[in-house]
């Protein structure tokens, strides 16, 4: 039967002082009087994001977590128009080679999850310039770990532009543009107010990309569309992948707020979701989006352990009987 394994997003919510995400505005980059000074600020605020990363890759391992998503502002203003000729690769090669080895080493899956900002589909050639910018920087971050840079980007279609059609045509229009190295790096989503799951069905089939299906987003906004009946066609777009299929699990937060995440996972509409999956693929990597992050996949897994539907494998996974 299907093995469900979980992971968290970026920071940990048990580990002290260990954020991933440290940052400078360019404000304040801006307001030092050496340039120099400032970009070698940068760089040990790099570092230490780094550092952070590989202690929350420990702690996740030391918890039987294999699957990780880290954030995508470890190197803060990386893509910063008044930055570009900052080599910041060369004095942080040796540390992010180190995040790949150990997940190497210990079978993890990491990816990563661009912010909101990033938009193929945009009809301004500047945004998508920047949009392309972003993604290269991700690129170059998974090729400097030394980790297989296919199906590591997850990401959502765009912007909708108030034509679902027009705008999702222009996402393929605008493919063409993008190098195919960063292509075969990208994975779509369903979003929670603009393109469904059929919408980005649309995309992945006509593009050969994977789609990560995230449940609560179709929840929020699905225009009477059956999940069910478009299973097999998610399970199709992984067909080419190395990887084993992604979704995203996350519940609402209250019926007012359903479109926001809450702390921790529902365990009976997560379980309302697998009862209809099970048996149809070998493997599902579950990526938790609730606030409270590795917290949430542990009390998760605590409420897991007490059903009678599973066989727990370790801390972090468990086969649907």
């Amino acid at each position: 039967m299907t093995i469900i394994k979980l992971g968290f997003v970026a920071m940990s919510m048990e580990l002290k002082n260990a954020s991933p995400s440290k940052t400078m505005t360019y404000k304040q980059f801006s307001q030092l009087q050496n340039r120099e000074a400032g970009l070698r600020k940068l760089e040990r605020i790099s570092h230490a994001n780094i550092t952070n990363t590989l202690r929350v890759l420990k702690h996740a391992v030391a918890n039987d977590v294999r699957f990780y998503r880290m954030t995508s502002r470890i190197i803060p203003l990386a893509n910063h128009s008044e930055l570009l000729d900052w080599d910041y690769i060369s004095p942080l090669r040796d540390s992010l080679h180190e995040i790949g080895q150990y997940a190497k080493q210990h079978n993890m899956r990491l990816d990563f999850h661009p912010d909101h900002f990033v938009l193929i589909n945009s009809p301004k050639k500047e945004i998508l310039k920047n949009s392309l910018k972003t993604l290269q920087l991700h690129y170059k971050l998974l090729k400097n770990m030394g980790i297989d840079t296919e199906h590591r980007c997850v990401m959502h279609v765009g912007g909708n532009y108030k034509e679902t059609d027009v705008a999702l045509e222009r996402f393929v229009q605008n493919w063409g543009s993008v190098p195919l190295s960063i292509q075969k790096m990208i994975m779509l989503e369903n979003d929670d107010t603009s393109f469904t799951m059929a919408d980005a069905l649309y995309l992945c089939e006509k593009l050969q990309i994977p789609l990560v299906f995230d449940y609560h987003h179709h929840l929020a906004y699905h225009h009477d569309e059956n999940w069910i009946q478009h299973w097999p066609r998610v399970i199709e777009s992984w067909k080419t992948s190395p990887l084993p299929l992604k979704m995203h699990i996350s519940s609402p937060k209250n019926e007012k707020q359903f479109r926001n995440h809450a702390d921790y996972v529902d365990v009976n509409m997560f379980f309302d979701f697998l009862n209809q999956v099970k048996g149809s693929v070998d493997k599902i990597d579950c990526m938790i989006e609730s606030k409270k992050k590795d917290l949430a996949l542990f009390q998760l897994m605590k409420e897991i352990k007490e059903r009678k539907d599973v066989e727990v494998l370790d801390g972090a996974s468990f086969r649907l009987k």
